[in-house]
C-alpha cells in the first residue's frame, strides 16, 4: 500500500498505521474521515506501548518483542497491549503516498479499540506484575469479571485467547 492509493480509501474505512517514537514505533488505528487524492483524514487512537518498551529495555523480553516494537502490524500489535500503554486521541491528515497506512477490517478495529477503551492492558498487566497472593487473586477476579461483561463477542474471544496463552486466569503462570 506504500506509495499508492488502494481502491478502499473512502470515508468510514478503518486504517492502521505507525509513527516513529525514538528507537521504536507507536501505532495508531482509526476511521477515515475524508479523502483528498492521496491524503486521508484519520480520527482514532495513537498508542505508545510503554510497558513492552520497558520490558525490552530491561532485557526481560526477547528479540520478537523488539521486532514487534520496531514494526507493529495490525496482527502483532496485540502483544503490545498485554503490558501498560499510554494512548491519546489522534486526528490528522495523513499522506498515504508517504506513510504506511493499511486498511483493516471493522472487526480488527473493534478489537483494538475495545482493548484500549476497556483498559484491558492495565488489567492484564496488574495480574502479571503482582506477586502471588491475595492482591493478584483480586486482580485476576477483576479481569475475569471484565471479560464476562464484555458485549463484543470478538473482543471477548480475543481476550480469552490471550489470557489462556498467558495462563492469567488459571493461576499457573
Amino acid at each position: 500500500m506504500l506509495g499508492r492509493r488502494p481502491s478502499g480509501w473512502k470515508e468510514g474505512a478503518h486504517v492502521f498505521s505507525t509513527r516513529p517514537n525514538g528507537d521504536y514505533r507507536d501505532f495508531l488505528f482509526g476511521v477515515v474521515t475524508g479523502v483528498d487524492g492521496g491524503k486521508i483524514g484519520v480520527n482514532g487512537i495513537l498508542v505508545n506501548p510503554v510497558g513492552l518498551r520497558n520490558k525490552v529495555m530491561q532485557g526481560k523480553a526477547g528479540p520478537r518483542s523488539a521486532e514487534i516494537l520496531a514494526n507493529p502490524t495490525p496482527t502483532n500489535c496485540i502483544h503490545c497491549l498485554i503490558y501498560r500503554i499510554e494512548h491519546d486521541n489522534f486526528t490528522e491528515v495523513m499522506d498515504a503516498g508517504r506513510e504506511r497506512v493499511e486498511l483493516i477490517s471493522p472487526r480488527s478495529y473493534a478489537v483494538l479499540d475495545g482493548w484500549v477503551r476497556e483498559e484491558l492492558p492495565e488489567m492484564i498487566n496488574g495480574v502479571l506484575s503482582l506477586p502471588q497472593g491475595d492482591e493478584r487473586d483480586a486482580a485476576r477476579r477483576a479481569l475475569k469479571q471484565k471479560m464476562d461483561t464484555l458485549l463484543d463477542k470478538d473482543l471477548r474471544r480475543n481476550l480469552y485467547s490471550v489470557c489462556r496463552s498467558l495462563r492469567v486466569l488459571s493461576g499457573q503462570e
